[in-house]
């Protein structure tokens, strides 16, 4: 049996198989023509684009409203203080930031915060939020009262309301 199947294994890796088929068809297709190869496309240079709208409002955020019959005031004489330390909620846009709680001792309200990154800050009034230098100026049970500086698109910097609402 042993004998038998070796000799089978050895008739099976012999040589005497003809193989002129396989190289016939192998010349068939060297001999066809080749495809035609598109040229490279010529790519056009860079051209770099600046842009000039940085300084107005951001396009997601929803826009202020300020009715002309309240007695809000915009202070145009203003200008951020570019030398003061940035706060860490200075980093993130207001619309990001969100009012989760409220801490009272002896009347004084401090704010939870809580950013983009799932953190909560306690914050106080005098503390500065938003990317358009905002400052807390009144905090009560539900509502954090902020005084943002943005760019008046004349050079100049105006002061503007806005808030946060307890969620």
């Amino acid at each position: 049996m042993l004998l038998l199947a070796s000799s089978l294994l050895l008739a099976a890796c012999s040589r005497t198989n003809n193989l002129s088929d396989l190289q016939g068809f192998v010349d068939e297709v060297k001999s066809r023509p080749g495809a035609v190869v598109e040229p490279v496309p010529e790519f056009v240079p860079y051209e770099a684009f600046i842009y000039g709208a940085a300084s107005l409002r951001s396009p997601f955020e929803v826009p202020m409203q300020i009715d002309p019959n309240s007695n809000v005031v915009l202070n145009q004489d203003i200008e951020p203080d570019f030398d003061r330390a940035r706060e860490p909620l200075e980093s993130q846009a207001l619309s990001e930031l969100a009012m989760v709680g409220v801490l009272e001792r002896g009347g004084v309200y401090q704010a939870l915060i809580e950013d983009a990154f799932g953190e909560v800050h306690r914050v106080g009034i005098g503390n500065f939020l938003g990317r358009n230098y905002g400052r807390i100026n009144f905090i009560s049970s539900n509502q954090i009262n902020i005084r943002t500086i943005v760019p008046s698109g004349s050079g100049g910097w105006v002061e503007r309301p806005q808030s946060l609402t307890l969620q």
